[in-house]
């Protein structure tokens, strides 16, 4: 499957880090994600009830990343596509991207982050 729904620059804040202040004040973390979605259907009918809700896609992505505080940023990632993958049955594979521009480092840096890529598993038996 090659088809891919992708959502970019969600901006949203949360309080994940290591660091004392990052769990009191929090900051700002962006958040791209790749779908793979199968869209032959989608492309045919026109209905939005062959292919996934990019609005439904945020909200999930949204509640995962903010409803727990986490240390890393692999973990809070990992919940991103863990939730994605366990709410829409139609989505194949998910790749979340998370931006952490305010990261505690002691550099001038542009940007740093996480990117992981989860696929569903086929089910044993």
């Amino acid at each position: 499957m090659s088809d891919t729904i992708f959502i970019t620059g969600l901006v949203l804040h949360a309080r994940h880090g290591v660091m004392d202040h990052e769990t009191e004040v929090g900051q700002r973390f962006v958040i791209d994600l790749e779908l793979a979605v199968d869209l032959a259907e989608s492309s045919r009918t026109d209905r939005l009830s062959d292919t996934v809700s990019y609005s439904n896609v945020v909200a999930c992505a949204t509640a995962a990343f903010k409803d727990v505080n986490y240390k890393l940023l692999e973990r809070a990632a990992g919940a991103v596509a863990e939730a994605i993958l366990s709410s829409f049955s139609k989505i194949g594979a998910v790749k979340v991207t998370v931006h952490k521009p305010h990261a505690p480092i002691a550099a001038i840096f542009d940007d740093v982050g996480v990117i992981i890529t989860r696929t569903r598993q086929a089910p044993h038996g």
